[in-house]
């Protein structure tokens, strides 16, 4: 397994300013980084892949779908929309050398209306995936689909579901991604949803029950590494977590207090933590 960061741990946007952070999470001792891919257009592809490559780092992308972005919206403008940005973010991941382009991609984050989804929505969901699944096995590739919790959306919180979803989409190019922070709110078991996950595990994004660098909370962390080694996990473990100096992203993820002292802390002890588990 290999071990990430993301970088909006440091920056709210993707931009120049990526360039130095790549600098800094390989001063940390990272395998590789994690670009957040918000308006693809802005993202250095070829500076960055040659950074990442001096460096010695390997790069792989994530992100979320707005409400201009949502491919479950009853407006077919606003469905095209969301595809036309994922197939854009498919290419600006090959164009950086990342495997993978992760994240809620089935509805826009934030998006809550008071019921369970429908029969409807969810066939938007599965057919807009399908619709891009062989753009994204052309460029090789593949897209994570992530489970988050019922504070963020209504449409996927449980890996049982993410699950079932990737085997309607039926495609080599589309697995599934599981965030120990959302696991931790949602799942009866964590070890348990990752064994549910089993083979179509394809991204893991490690985050304390806080949002804190992972090995300070009470994840259960001992289960998690048992049951990505039951399964035969061997992909990347990348950092997601926020800090209270990022306004823009502390806002969306309801960070209202220092859970660390520093990114930079979070990041150095996070890795360590990470470390630790993986040699046991």
């Amino acid at each position: 397994m290999k071990i990430g960061v993301n970088l909006l741990l440091w920056a709210a946007h993707s931009g120049p300013e990526d360039l130095g952070l790549l600098a800094k999470a390989a001063d940390l001792g990272f395998d590789g980084v994690e670009l957040f891919i918000d308006e693809p257009k802005n993202i250095l592809t070829g500076q960055l892949r040659q950074a990442a490559q001096d460096r010695g780092l390997e790069l792989t992308c994530c992100s979320i779908v707005g409400l201009d972005r949502d491919i479950i919206n009853q407006d077919a403008r606003i469905r095209r929309q969301g595809k036309d940005y994922i197939r854009a973010a498919i290419d600006v991941s090959r164009a950086v050398g990342s495997k993978v382009f992760c994240g809620p991609l089935y509805s826009a984050v934030g998006k809550l209306v008071g019921r369970p989804r429908t029969k409807d929505e969810w066939k938007l969901a599965v057919e807009g995936i399908q619709e891009i699944a062989p753009h994204a096995q052309q460029a090789d590739v593949c897209l994570c689909i992530e489970p988050l919790n019922r504070f963020e959306t209504y449409f996927i919180n449980i890996a049982a579901d993410c699950v079932q979803f990737v085997k309607e989409v039926n495609s080599s190019h589309v697995k599934v991604h599981l965030d120990t922070f959302h696991m931790n709110i949602e799942e009866k078991s964590l070890p348990g949803a990752i064994r549910t996950a089993g083979p179509l595990l394809r991204h893991m994004h490690c985050s304390e029950n806080d949002r804190g660098a992972p090995g300070s909370g009470h994840v259960d962390w001992e289960g998690v590494f048992a049951a990505l080694r039951d399964v035969g996990y061997d992909q990347w473990l990348v950092i997601e977590s926020f800090v209270l100096g990022n306004e823009a992203i502390a806002k969306a993820a309801a960070i209202w207090r220092d859970i660390e002292p520093s990114g930079d802390d979070l990041a150095q002890r996070g890795l360590a933590f990470l470390r630790k588990m993986t040699a046991a």
